[in-house]
């Protein structure tokens, strides 16, 4: 079976760093430990080590041992015989078995109980392992690259990892850099998840972010890693009906923006616990008009403030407004009759500001 690896982006020295080392390593067939937080790309990692090594022609067999009961892991790496158990009617093969002649993935190897931890230490020391239920001893050439972000040291010392295991799995150990010691990968994985959401929802421009909308997303710390960028910009791109991504529909926390608040009931002036009735906040005008020209008013007002607030230095006007110079002085040529309609007392505004 072919496995697709999709491509590694990023250029940060620490994400560099790491991929010279993934690489280096690759090549010397032994057990590597790869070490990082969730959501920042271990099986990706594992499965360029599987391509750039001597075995890139055999298989790469994954299994995420956090995602099966301790009680099915054993039967899962190693296979059975029949009747090794209630329902096992046939023989079956194990991962390892799978794996022969190319790379086993073990993800989140924390997981394993210690029963297949002694297992798993014959397959990298012999070669070989047992079937449950078979005492014939089952050949398999596999290179096994493991993955955690648990404390494997701490639990060899609590006896939940064995320590002959984890000194034959750390031949190299390499070191996942989170998202948020990658500076400048951000900005870059953003537009590419971006292109390809827009792809995805078959649409013909290229999303593009507005300063306001990087800045946003580069003062996250991402405790999710690559897996929460690329979920928070996939929405983000859902979300916008137009190519130009402002700051507002880049959403870190959905369930909290979903939630409203409900509002304060107020007794009655009867004293009978009867809700009272609550003003809502007066609607500004512009929005009772259609919306072509609710849109030119609402552009109007913000270009005014943003004018005002820059001393109508139009560079600093369209960073506050989360624009480019070029966007900013596209809306500005647009409005510029209404704009030179305001207050004559105003200051004119410099078309050609200090940057």
């Amino acid at each position: 079976m072919r496995h697709h690896v999709s491509e590694a982006l990023g250029e940060s020295d620490a994400f560099v760093a790491f991929n010279e080392a993934l690489s280096r390593v690759a090549k010397v067939d032994r057990p590597v430990l790869i070490v990082g937080e969730r959501g920042t790309g271990k099986e990706l990692a594992a499965t360029r080590l599987h391509f750039l090594s001597n075995r890139w022609e055999g298989a790469f067999v994954a299994l995420n041992c956090a995602s099966l009961p301790p009680s099915l892991i054993e039967d899962e790496l190693f296979g059975h015989e029949p009747g090794a158990f209630t329902g096992a009617t046939g023989p079956r093969a194990g991962r390892f078995e799978a794996a022969d002649g190319g790379t086993c993935f073990l993800d989140e190897i924390g997981a394993i109980p210690v029963e297949a931890q002694e297992k798993i230490l014959r397959v990298v020391e012999y070669g070989t392992f047992e079937r449950i239920g078979s005492s014939a001893p089952v050949q398999a050439d596999v290179r096994i690259v493991a993955a955690t972000n648990a404390d494997l040291v701490a639990m060899t010392e609590t006896g939940d990892f064995k320590p002959d295991l984890l000194d034959r799995l750390s031949f190299e150990v390499l070191h996942v850099p989170p998202l948020r010691e990658r500076h400048g990968d951000v900005v870059l994985l953003g537009n590419h998840f971006a292109a390809r959401m827009a792809h995805e929802l078959g649409r013909t421009e290229t999303p593009e972010f507005t300063t306001a909308a990087l800045d946003k997303l580069s003062r996250h710390d991402w405790p999710g890693n690559i897996r929460e960028l690329k979920n928070v910009v996939e929405r983000a791109v859902y979300r916008s009906d137009e190519p130009v991504i402002g700051a507002d529909p880049i959403d870190f926390d959905p369930f909290r923006s979903g939630r409203r608040t409900s509002p304060a009931r107020a007794s009655s002036p009867a004293g009978d616990g009867a809700p009272t009735a609550i003003c809502p906040d007066p609607v500004p005008e512009f929005m009772t008009k259609p919306l072509k020209d609710a849109v030119r008013d609402l552009e109007l007002l913000r270009l005014r403030q943003a004018l005002a607030q820059s001393r109508h230095n139009q560079r600093k006007a369209a960073g506050a407004l989360g624009l480019t110079y070029d966007q900013f002085r596209g809306v500005y040529r647009r409005h510029r009759q209404s704009l030179d309609r305001s207050d004559p007392s105003e200051e004119r505004p410099r078309l050609d500001g200090p940057s």
